[in-house]
Formats: C-alpha cells, sequence, structure tokens
C-alpha cells in the first residue's frame, strides 16, 4: 500500500508542514500524516503571525525558502510593524490573519509540493531497531516504513482539556488526543514532562459595542513578510479592538477559583510564563486593577472573534458572567468557552542541533514537543528539522544556525544547552546579536545559504544578491554626495537638529538619529532624483545599515568577550534577590540553578544578556 519513504512527518500543524515541504522541496520522498486533513496548519489559538521577536523569525522561514511568511501574506486581514518608536533591532512584524484561509492556503501549497504524499490517521508507534528508526506504525495497524521520522505533534501527545471541574481527553477542542508514542519513547529511556497551554472563549462579534472600544488599525502603508514580489501588500484591512477587565471582573472569576483546575491541582504541567491565564494575571499581579484585552476578528467574512488576553479554564459559566461586566461585552453572546490542555512534552535537552534525538537515530523532533510555545516557534523548528532529515538521508553535511545567524539559531541553542521546564517563547532579549538579526535583513542572512543548499529558489537568491548590491550602491552614494546648507538645513530645523554650515556628505547627517533618507530627499531633488530607482524595501535596509554601522562593530566585539564569562566566579552565597535591577525571572533561575561562572549562567533558559550585563557591573567588570 506505501513505498518506502525518505521522511514520514508525524503532525500537519505548524511545524509538521513546513518540515514536509522542506524535505520534499529539497528531493526527499515525504509522507505527511495528520489525523485531519481539514485541520492542516490549523491557527488553535489567536489567529496571527508574527510579533516580538516572532515576526523575526518568520521572515527567517521565508528566507530559508519556507511557506509561513507567503501563507500569512496571503491570509492576512492586517498588518502591523510592532516597536515603531525603538531601534530597527526591535522592529517585529505581526499580521492578523483569516483562520480558514490559513489552513486552506497550506493545504493548496502542500497539495502543489512534489514528493509529497498525505494519509489522514494516528501514529500510534514507531519501529526502532538497535536505536534507529525505521517506520511508524498507525492506529489502523498499517506499517509505513522510512529512512527518517520527524515528529511534531503539538498538544496532542496524551492531550487532556480541562474547563472547571470537566476533564477529558483532546489534543484540541473537538479533536481526540494521540496515544503510543509517549509510551514507546520512554521504553527507549526518553524522559518526558507535562506542559499547559490554554486559549480564551470564542465571542459573537455582533453581540460587541464597538463604540465603547479603542480602535486598533493597522499601517498605513502596511508590508508584508515574504519577500517574494508576486505577493502584493494589504489594500484593505480589518481593525482590532481594545477593552480592558476591571476589579468587578476579578471578582466574578474569583468565585470560580475554587473550581479551577489550575488552583485545584487538577493541572500537573507548566504553563506559559508570558502569556498567563487571566486568573493567574489576577492571582500573580493582585495589585493591578485591569488587564488589557485585545478582540481580533477571526477572518473576512466571520463574525467569529478571538479574545486576546482572556484565557481561561474556569467553569464556563463563571467565564460568561465575567465576560459581560467587560467593556463593550455587555450583551456578549459566546461560541465556545476558553479552555487549558495538558499534553507530554521531551525536554530538548535531548537533541542535538540538528533536532534529532542522541537516544535514536534519524528520529527528530520540532515544535511543542520541545517544549515551546507558538505557531512561529514551531514552524522554524519544523524547517530545520524537514531540512536535516533530507540531509542525513543523503548522507550529507547537516545544516546549522549559529546564535549569530539568525533567531532561529538563537531558539535552537537554547533548547538543546538549556533545555525548558516552563513552554519557551522567543524574545528580542534572548539574541546577544539581536542588531545583526534584524527582520529586514533576514534574506541578506540566510538566502544565499539556503540557495547553495537547494531550497531556496533562483529567483529569490537573484531578488537578494540586487537588494545587496543596491544596498551598496546606496550606502557609496550618500559617502560621495555633499549636501548644501541651503537644501538641508530648512529640514534640519524641523526636526529639532542642529543646522550645517558649510557643504558636509549626506552620510554624516543621515547618522544623526531624527535625519532619515526620506527626509533628505524631501529636501535634495539630486537624492530625490537619485532614489527613485530604488525600492522602499532597499531603501530601508541601506538605511538602517548606515545609520547603525557603529552599533554593529560594537556587538561582534562583544560577541568576543563573551567567550570569557567562564572565567569569572559565581559564588554559592551570591544573593540574586538583592540585585532589583536583574528580571524576576532571572532572579528566580539563578537562585535556584545556581551557577558557578557568569558563563554558565549566561546560558540558563530565561537569564537575559541584559541580566548578565548587570552581573558583570556588580562583579566590577
Amino acid at each position: 500500500m506505501f513505498q518506502e519513504y525518505d521522511v514520514i512527518v508525524v503532525g500537519a500543524g505548524h511545524a509538521g508542514c513546513e518540515a514536509a515541504a522542506a524535505a520534499a522541496n529539497l528531493g526527499s520522498s515525504v509522507l505527511l500524516i495528520t489525523m485531519d486533513m481539514t485541520k492542516i496548519a490549523q491557527m488553535s489559538c489567536n489567529p496571527a503571525m508574527g510579533g516580538i521577536a516572532k515576526g523575526q523569525i518568520v521572515r527567517e522561514i521565508d528566507a530559508l525558502g519556507g511557506y509561513s511568511g507567503i501563507v500569512s501574506d496571503k491570509t492576512a486581514i492586517q498588518f502591523r510593524m510592532l516597536n515603531r518608536s525603538k531601534g530597527p533591532a526591535m522592529w517585529s512584524p505581526r499580521a492578523q490573519n483569516d483562520r480558514a484561509l490559513f489552513t486552506l492556503e497550506w493545504r493548496k501549497l502542500l497539495e502543489n509540493t512534489p514528493n509529497l504524499d498525505f494519509f489522514q490517521d494516528m501514529v500510534k508507534g514507531l519501529i526502532i531497531k538497535n536505536d534507529k528508526v525505521y517506520g511508524v506504525v498507525t492506529g489502523l495497524g498499517i506499517e509505513i516504513k522510512c529512512k527518517s521520522v520527524v515528529l511534531t505533534n503539538g498538544t496532542f501527545l496524551n492531550g487532556l482539556i480541562h474547563i472547571g471541574e470537566k476533564q477529558f481527553g483532546g489534543g484540541r477542542a473537538g479533536e481526540r488526543a494521540a496515544t503510543g508514542i509517549t509510551e514507546d519513547l520512554l521504553k527507549l529511556g526518553f524522559q518526558s514532562g507535562r506542559m499547559k497551554t490554554g486559549t480564551p472563549p470564542r465571542i459573537d462579534g455582533r453581540s460587541i459595542d464597538y463604540s465603547k472600544l479603542e480602535e486598533q488599525k493597522g499601517d498605513e502603508e502596511p508590508q508584508k513578510f515574504s519577500y517574494l514580489q508576486e505577493i502584493k501588500p494589504l489594500q484593505k484591512q480589518r481593525s482590532c479592538w481594545i477593552t480592558y477587565t476591571s476589579d468587578e471582573v476579578h471578582d466574578i472569576l474569583k468565585t470560580g477559583f475554587e473550581k479551577s483546575p489550575m488552583f485545584a491541582g487538577r493541572i500537573q504541567g507548566v504553563g506559559p510564563r508570558y502569556c498567563p491565564s487571566i486568573e493567574d494575571k489576577i492571582n500573580r499581579f493582585a495589585d493591578k486593577e485591569r488587564h488589557q484585552l485585545f478582540i481580533e476578528p477571526e477572518g473576512w467574512d466571520t463574525v467569529e472573534v478571538y479574545l486576546n488576553g482572556f484565557s481561561t479554564s474556569l467553569p464556563e459559566d463563571v467565564q460568561y458572567a465575567a465576560l459581560k461586566r467587560i467593556i463593550g461585552l455587555e450583551r456578549v453572546k459566546m461560541f465556545r468557552p476558553g479552555y487549558a490542555i495538558e499534553y507530554d512534552y521531551f525536554p530538548p535537552d535531548q537533541l542535538s542541533n540538528t533536532l534529532e534525538t542522541r537516544r535514536v537515530e534519524n528520529l527528530y523532533f520540532a515544535g511543542q514537543i520541545n517544549g515551546t510555545t507558538g505557531y512561529e516557534e514551531a514552524a522554524c523548528q519544523g524547517i530545520m528539522a524537514g531540512i536535516n532529515a533530507h540531509l542525513k538521508v543523503q548522507k550529507m553535511k547537516p545544516f546549522v544556525l549559529s546564535r549569530s545567524q539568525a533567531y532561529i539559531g538563537v531558539l535552537i541553542d537554547d533548547l538543546i544547552t538549556k533545555g525548558t521546564e516552563e513552554p519557551y517563547r522567543m524574545f528580542t532579549s534572548r539574541a546577544e546579536f539581536r542588531i545583526l538579526l534584524r527582520q529586514d535583513n533576514a534574506d541578506i542572512r540566510l538566502t544565499p545559504l539556503s540557495y547553495e543548499m537547494g531550497l531556496a529558489s533562483k529567483e529569490r537568491f537573484e531578488r537578494v544578491s540586487d537588494k545587496m548590491k543596491k544596498s551598496k550602491e546606496l550606502n557609496k552614494y550618500f559617502k560621495e554626495t555633499t549636501i548644501s546648507p541651503e537644501e538641508a538645513n530648512p529640514y534640519l530645523s524641523e526636526i529639532g537638529s542642529m543646522e550645517i554650515s558649510q557643504k558636509v556628505k549626506a552620510y554624516s547627517i543621515l547618522s544623526r538619529p531624527d535625519v532619515t533618507i526620506n527626509g533628505l530627499a524631501n529636501s535634495s531633488e539630486a537624492i530625490k532624483s537619485y532614489l527613485e530607482s530604488y525600492d522602499t524595501e532597499t531603501i530601508e535596509q541601506a538605511e538602517i545599515e548606515m545609520k547603525y554601522t557603529g552599533y554593529i562593530i560594537k556587538e561582534q566585539e562583544t560577541s568576543d568577550k563573551a567567550a570569557r564569562l567562564d572565567d569569572l566566579i559565581l559564588h554559592d552565597s551570591f544573593d540574586y534577590h538583592s540585585l532589583n535591577s536583574l528580571s524576576i525571572e532571572a532572579r528566580e533561575k539563578l537562585s535556584k540553578f545556581r551557577p558557578k561562572t557568569l558563563g554558565q549562567a549566561s546560558r540558563i533558559s530565561g537569564v537575559n544578556p541584559s541580566d548578565i550585563s548587570i552581573l558583570m557591573v556588580h562583579l566590577g567588570r
């Protein structure tokens, strides 16, 4: 019935889809097995892609030749570049998406990918001999042979859903859990744990009084994730809306705490620190009178709304009573209650840097099975696991990204060197080289590597090469071009910058914090005319490179210093809680693990580069 495949991917979530696409596009024969073909790349939580650091990851996946950016652009209903008020290292693209279209577009892309087959069934076991994987066993008892397996099981491994005092097996609302794989792996000596995540109630947009809410529109000139030219930015957008909880809402929610599976101890798994449930927020931040909520539309043609910030597993009647006390939701109708879900994961320190398990050859883990949370974190692991599964089968050199090459490299290095005891989420603060790892240069950093490997297309590579060439041209032009006081001073005076008294190079003026290329172009007809042959994306990338050259050099010097951190000793008696400038998470983790050196401290999950800098100052360095 089945051929022997090069790669079998188990699970068709964000990790599984990227893994299957990457391996197939590289030339491997691939079988993607999922329990429900209608739920491919399902957005199980909020209908959005990108965000702080996550947007950089989507850009990196796209630069490698993955599909997440393309699908996000095709199904976007709103686009925003977050953190524009900060430096470009912090700029993070984010899109609201049409949930139904997102799944449909992913399926279309996969079905049009050569070398990729599908099968709908549950995988209940692995065929392993002499610590090497040779295939899978499905729920129907079918054995399918292969040379490598990528497990991307998401929240389905022994999944357990909680709503108040009710609990039932499931990997997602309305879908059954997956069983058998955990038990197989435990017999082989793998370590596993339990984690939890949650989701808010879905509500009827027709029952919301939007006149009472704060509107959050998309960017006036929306960008996109993918560097492919045939995908165009949004021409129209849907707004999101903001509202808040209150003391009254909190009091109602507290009435359900005694029935809360989290507080009653029925949930053993650890939840995400940076996306807590509403009951957890009330409990942990008792001094806060209100919490911000985002009302996010689920698509173009649906009234269903996602209430971001109100994740909960309280009894459904308590959820509903509290919702009706939120401003704008006084007449709310609920489509379905929120719930929490517990699932098995495998601590990722059991993996190599290719995401292959150390215990079983040719077996790869990607996504929430590794203890991560988020579509983007899962997808980037998926593309790396799919690439490396193919390369291993072909007896080729593995593909590994370093911390200075990509956020993907940071994420994987964090997972395999530090492990994680709570759902891992990517932040810009986790990357010590974030000035190098910007969203605008992901294509320049990664597309040449992917093209050489055979994944990124020739069209994509040529576009990046052209962008690099034109960026250098702009850099040279601004270094050679002078601008007069008559041209520059009206603009400089307008933005409150010091005027010039003689002709100077345009490059030197551009290095000022508030000066922009567009501002100079409006001051100088020569510059404006020259820029007409360059696209907005190239101009922005060149501007960032010119303005932040000094910072980039300093960051490279910092990477050299990091190697010397292991020479700095931290004593066991060090009182981390006395350093209020450390993040709360850093104080907790350092006090728990008691690292021997500053280098060891820097590799603890949750201790960020800024925390290490604080410790260095405290040590007199």
